[in-house]
């Protein structure tokens, strides 16, 4: 897809980070935009700053984890613009980890792959059958993560399975639409190449109340990019960040270049996709991946 001029675009967890950039970059291209989140104050706020940018936006409170919501997102967005091209995936949460994972709340596992599983194929089920519909080009993105989808970390357990997950799921979904010569075409965004700066590491803010959190949980200490980047100086290291706008452009260019893989590696992370290929292929034990 080379011009997004008039395109229509879909974007779960479009009220920050990544998702609220991708609205701004193609907002900026002349496409109409329909962010959708469960954070109701940063919606508003989202939808009247790309209002205030003069693009044309609708802001849709939504829940990946309930069907229906999506079914009613998707049924909006036609509805006020007549159509769809672009459709992201993006909404995802951290479940905030810390200590051994068979201690884990089952509250948090649950948590986890309801948003960050159960989103993407409530997404599918919702979006993909209205795009093939209209039997025009189209892209359904999801936003993965080299955190599961390339390598594993394993402070991060939940995020790390349900990333691993998406990724298959979204392979799939590509191979079966391409067997079809559908003009629907599906795309894996990988946002980086180094962390991100969004507020992933305080998803417990729109955690829902049926899934509390363990009074007696195990606190990572982590709650921001920033409380990451001061761990990283007590070893004397600089944690290296990446602007979510740099995401979101590097969304635009993989689109356009008819790319799956949507990523930009960094050296180390590079090189732990390339270490973890061998160790599968040559029967090595793992190792951690050097990324940071």
């Amino acid at each position: 897809m080379q011009d997004f001029n008039n395109k229509v675009a879909v974007i779960t967890g479009g009220a920050s980070g990544v998702g609220r950039s991708i609205a701004f970059k193609l907002g900026a291209e002349g496409a109409k935009i329909v962010i959708a989140d469960v954070d109701k104050k940063a919606l508003e706020q989202s939808e009247q700053a790309l209002t205030a940018a003069g693009i044309e936006a609708l802001a849709v409170v939504a829940d990946v984890t309930k069907q229906e919501s999506l079914e009613a997102l998707a049924e909006a967005a036609i509805e006020r613009f007549g159509g769809m091209h672009l459709v992201f995936a993006n909404a995802g949460i951290s479940s905030g980890e810390g200590g051994n994972m068979w201690e884990y709340n089952k509250n948090d596992w649950e948590w986890g792959f309801n948003v960050n599983v159960w989103g993407v194929v409530n997404s599918i089920n919702a979006f993909i059958p209205r795009l093939v519909e209209q039997g025009e080009e189209a892209h359904f993105v999801v936003t993965g993560s080299g955190n599961g989808g390339l390598f594993s970390l394993p402070d991060q357990p939940i995020y790390t399975a349900t990333k691993a997950a998406v990724m298959m799921i979204t392979e799939n979904l590509y191979h079966q639409l391409l067997g079809q010569e559908s003009p629907v075409k599906v795309n894996a965004l990988f946002p980086g190449p180094h962390v991100v700066d969004t507020g992933l590491f305080d998803s417990d803010r729109v955690r829902p109340e049926e899934l509390p959190i363990d009074p007696n949980k195990v606190d990572s200490g982590i709650h921001s990019v920033d409380d990451m980047k001061n761990m990283m100086r007590e070893y004397g290291m600089e944690l290296e960040t990446t602007h979510p706008d740099h995401v979101a452009d590097n969304a635009l260019k993989g689109l356009r270049e008819e790319q799956f893989w949507i990523m930009e590696l960094s050296e180390k992370s590079a090189k732990a996709v390339q270490d973890r290929a061998e160790m599968i292929l040559k029967g090595i034990n793992p190792t951690l991946p050097n990324i940071l």
